[in-house]
């Protein structure tokens, strides 16, 4: 991947599928073909490509009253109180 002139990033967003018209829409030279022959593995199974899957948001932390803003300050309102009440 480090040697492909388009870079790896076009390779990587082919990954997975048939990418033979990426392949020919991008113009490749003879070259570029012939290179193609050393590479090539094989033909994608597609019965064994898991199907996409829908989209499930994490579920999320549990409102915690304690770590509000407000709560906070007035924790820090108590201390500051209970401290300046001793001195």
């Amino acid at each position: 991947m480090d040697d492909h002139p388009g870079g790896d990033e076009v390779l990587l967003s082919a990954t997975g599928k048939d990418a033979t018209n990426d392949f020919e829409d991008v113009g490749h030279s003879d070259s570029a073909r012939e290179d193609m022959d050393k590479y090539y593995i094989e033909d994608i199974d597609m019965s064994t490509v898991p199907l996409k899957r829908a989209y499930s948001p994490t579920q999320e932390a549990a409102y915690n009253p304690d770590k509000t803003p407000e709560f906070i300050i007035k924790i820090l309102q108590f201390l500051v109180q209970h401290y300046t009440k001793e001195k």
